[in-house]
């Protein structure tokens, strides 16, 4: 897997990931994880949550999300609309929520 650098608004991380878009859906992931509760098992409460983001800050995205595997601001990179970014990461969501519903009634 080749190590991506993806940025937008406030959000830089860097991510390993099969390809660009990848990286982008990660990072996605990774900001959304501050505000929804994606894993029912974790102990975070909106109380917790806050207090994280009081001592770490908040990562907000951009109009766009860019990734390159050069490093940030690097002229290579690869832009993508948050938005379109966003859309396909809660299509992810949603079916990895169905499939789990699904198996449990196994």
């Amino acid at each position: 897997m080749a190590k991506f650098y993806v940025e937008s608004g406030t959000l830089r991380c860097v991510v390993s990931a099969e390809n660009s878009r990848a990286a982008a859906l990660w990072a996605v992931h990774r900001a959304m994880q501050q505000i929804m509760p994606l894993d029912d098992a974790a102990d975070s409460t909106p109380e917790s949550k806050h207090q994280l983001s009081l001592g770490t800050g908040v990562m907000v995205l951009g109009s766009t999300v860019r990734t390159s595997e050069r490093g940030y601001g690097s002229s290579d990179s690869t832009q993508m609309p948050t938005f379109e970014v966003v859309t396909e990461w809660n299509q992810l969501v949603n079916t990895l929520d169905r499939l789990e519903n699904i198996l449990g009634r196994i």
